[in-house]
């Protein structure tokens, strides 16, 4: 099959994440840009990015790159292109542009541009007059414009991929479902353990989880897809991809939702059971104060209120109790938290061993990880620092078992000998021990 480039867009700060489902996937030719990670592949790559990527928002396929310094550059440029190849004038069609640049000021009127060309291109070729339809068209467009650099593309997802199709009603400022996917994916939990979140809101973090660890495709949700409406659509292929359950594996852990709104653990429930995950997520009407010790091994993984978005009576004080909860009722296991205010985590009085920025709308959070140990602080940094001091010791006498004799001439006897480039480990043993 004929290979193309493609684009998946997504939010900043999950471009990695992404990039590793499409290394997962078998993309090739895979380039991590700003919200964005090009990459190449076939029909059925294109297909496949589609309905199994949990972190794009769209899969994009570029059929023309130019350059244009005015408008009516771009209008020539566009309708240069046979039009007639990729749909036909009975179709309906919508343009998105996103413009940075000192020439475009104004993306509506680079979309109109483009609009305007592909259907005087129809107007002229066959007499017949495409529509403009904003609202589902059959056809997606995107032009994308950096400076003077230009990118005509088909949107081959249609409507967002975050919508998959599985949430019925939603709280208030719901978490989005491709960045809840991509904090999960960012912990590296796949399913190894219980997992938490005790703040679950409508479900979205216990559904996606629950995703991953049976690794269920999250495209087997939606109704539709752009691609369904293109002139080249394979339904034979599209089938085979979308029926293949051969990736999806057992789950032996379970996945725990709690929340303190009766409305709330309403619609979790609803979205839940539309998902098909209710065999794997416990919902409980519960207030963060009741928190308790898991009896095995948990991941937390939550998004708290930050007073934006949602507003609450004592936001300090709710983050003020995250921390005491998580010092006294969950030891010997690890918390993911996302927020955005740095007054909120300093509440919290514990060190976080990560923070990774990620945008939750256009809100700049951080998405910070908690160690909580057992017993002292002083006392487990002291055991982590002597286990990290033996790994380095054995890993510097390896290097050292490992060395390879050179030869090297003395001048004196006109003999060779052999010798090391490596220090000897007693000397690097000993520079070490003056600096700690």
């Amino acid at each position: 099959m004929e290979q193309f480039e493609m684009v998946a867009k997504t939010f900043q700060g999950l471009e990695e994440v992404l990039a590793t489902e499409l290394i997962s996937l078998g993309a090739n030719d895979i380039r991590i840009g700003r919200r964005m990670v090009s990459f190449s592949g076939d029909k059925a790559m294109m297909y496949k990015a589609n309905f199994c990527l949990r972190t794009a928002v769209r899969i994009l396929k570029p059929i023309k790159h130019f350059k244009a310094g005015d408008a009516d550059e771009v209008y020539r440029q566009v309708k240069s292109i046979k039009w007639e190849d990729i749909f036909d004038a009975g179709k309906t069609f919508a343009v998105d542009a996103t413009v940075f640049s000192d020439e475009f000021r104004h993306s509506k009127f680079v979309s109109y541009k483009v609009k305007d060309a592909i259907v005087d291109y129809f107007r002229e070729f066959n007499g017949k007059r495409p529509s403009v339809r904003i609202n589902k068209p059959d056809m997606s467009l995107n032009i994308h414009i950096a400076q003077t650099a230009c990118t005509l593309s088909l949107d081959s997802s249609g409507e967002s991929l975050h919508r998959r199709g599985y949430r019925q009603e939603a709280v208030e400022a719901p978490l989005n479902e491709v960045l809840a996917a991509g904090m999960i994916l960012m912990t590296g939990w796949k399913g190894e353990c219980d997992l938490i979140d005790p703040m679950c809101g409508s479900g979205t973090i216990p559904i996606e989880a629950a995703l991953i660890a049976r690794n269920i495709a999250p495209g087997v949700f939606r109704k539709e897809f752009a691609f369904e409406k293109w002139v080249d659509f394979d339904q034979e292929l599209f089938d085979a991809i979308y029926n293949d359950d051969t990736q999806e594996r057992g789950f032996d852990h379970k996945i725990y939702g709690y929340d303190n709104n009766p409305k709330a653990n309403e619609i979790a429930t609803r979205n839940i059971k539309a998902a098909g995950v209710s065999k794997d997520v416990a919902l409980k009407l519960q207030s963060l104060r009741q928190f308790e010790k898991p009896e095995g091994k948990s991941v937390m993984i939550t998004n708290p209120p930050y007073g934006e978005r949602i507003s609450t009576r004592d936001l300090l004080g709710l983050y003020q109790l995250i921390g005491e909860r998580l010092k006294h009722a969950f030891s010997g296991n690890e918390a993911w938290i996302l927020s955005y205010r740095e007054e909120c985590f300093e509440q919290i009085g514990l060190k976080a061993s990560e923070k990774i920025p990620l945008f939750n709308g256009a809100l700049e959070c951080e998405f910070r990880k908690y160690e909580l140990f057992n017993g002292k602080y002083k006392a487990f940094r002291k055991d982590e620092a002597e286990k990290k001091s033996y790994h380095r010791d054995n890993d510097k006498k390896r290097d050292y078992d490992k060395r390879e004799p050179v030869k090297k001439e003395i001048r004196k006897k006109g003999e060779f000998v052999e010798t090391y480039k490596a220090e000897k480990p007693e000397k690097v043993f000993r520079k070490r021990n003056k600096t700690e």
